[in-house]
């Protein structure tokens, strides 16, 4: 690892210095703990775990001053484990994992607090959408999915777990294409989705980079776009949305925060230790292997990105009138 605890007060003091507030010493950031614990809102096993588990191994080998250990907190799609990191003391020892469930459980009124309830410190991997389908559709394209859900609006049946990211990637498709699609309501995430496309219970669903690489060739999956800016190495036959004239990317961006009223120091410190994994090439490559890119935005310029992200997903859900914008 990159991380070193002789580099660490320097590029701490430079994380600080970009924040715009006097350089404190790393030395001087004495937290109350040797390691934080990290709150996955969400069971073991899912996506967000194994990527943050990875995390933890990384932080865990390196010589930061500083570990983490991961806890998985699932419930309330997310708004759980949110709640708990939410009370934590803003000491440097609760981190929380996130991906764009915030805007969705503050939407859907299941916190009453958004992104801004926390201190962002950086975010750290991108996983893209699929717009994929069961092999038992007629259409092989997302020419031919647009034009089946305009001919029958409201029709067409889409797995999502209602309310949730899943469901989002439909609803602002749709709000840019004027598509309207028939939402299914599937447990089990991703996975549950893909059973439904296989049996042929549902048509639509968002599926992942393994289904999308493996699944296709015999014919029983189908992917039409990718909503990302450029296609994947992975799968490189299957077209951007903005490359079809969806001018739409859409992904499971995940990060860390801390509670609000962390210090800028202690912020600083904590966006420079998850910094060191993603400049070690072992690490991205094993990320790569998983249909996940490695993006660390630190704690201004991901404060940024999700007050541009959560007015999307805003905007979206006043335009049709969905939990506490009714």
């Amino acid at each position: 690892m990159k991380l070193l605890a002789s580099h660490l007060k320097a590029a701490t003091a430079a994380v600080v210095a970009g924040l715009g507030i006097a350089a404190t010493p790393a030395s001087a950031v004495d937290l109350p703990c040797d390691t934080a614990q990290l709150i996955v809102p969400w069971g073991p096993g899912g996506g967000t775990s194994v990527i943050f588990g990875i995390f933890e191994q990384a932080i865990q080998n390196s010589d930061s001053p500083v570990k983490i250990k991961v806890v998985t907190m699932p419930g309330q799609g997310g708004g759980l484990g949110a709640k708990e990191a939410h009370a934590a003391k803003p000491d440097g020892c609760t981190l929380f994992a996130i991906h764009q469930h915030l805007p969705v459980n503050y939407i859907n009124g299941v916190t009453d607090f958004n992104w801004d309830g926390f201190e962002p410190v950086a975010m750290l991997t991108d996983t893209p959408e699929i717009i994929g389908a069961g092999g038992h559709v007629e259409y092989n394209d997302l020419d031919g999915m647009l034009a089946a859900a305009k001919a029958s609006p409201g029709s067409i049946p889409t797995g999502v777990s209602m309310g949730a990211t899943s469901h989002f990637l439909w609803i602002i498709l749709g709000s840019k294409t004027g598509a309207d699609f028939a939402y299914v309501p599937f447990q089990g995430g991703t996975a549950g989705r893909i059973t439904g496309l296989l049996n042929g219970s549902i048509d639509l669903g968002g599926i992942n980079m393994a289904a999308a690489r493996t699944q296709r060739g015999d014919g029983n999956l189908k992917a039409f776009a990718i909503a990302s800016n450029e296609r994947s190495d992975l799968i490189p036959d299957v077209p951007t949305l903005k490359e079809l004239g969806v001018d739409m990317t859409f992904s499971l961006t995940r990060g860390v925060m801390l509670p609000k009223g962390t210090s800028p120091e202690i912020v600083a410190l904590w966006a420079e230790v998850f910094k060191g994994p993603t400049e070690d090439a072992t690490f991205v490559a094993e990320q790569a292997a998983k249909g996940t890119s490695v993006e660390y935005l630190g704690p201004e310029d991901y404060a940024k990105w999700w007050e541009a992200t959560s007015a999307e997903f805003i905007d979206a859900a006043k335009e049709l009138k969905m939990g506490r914008f009714q």
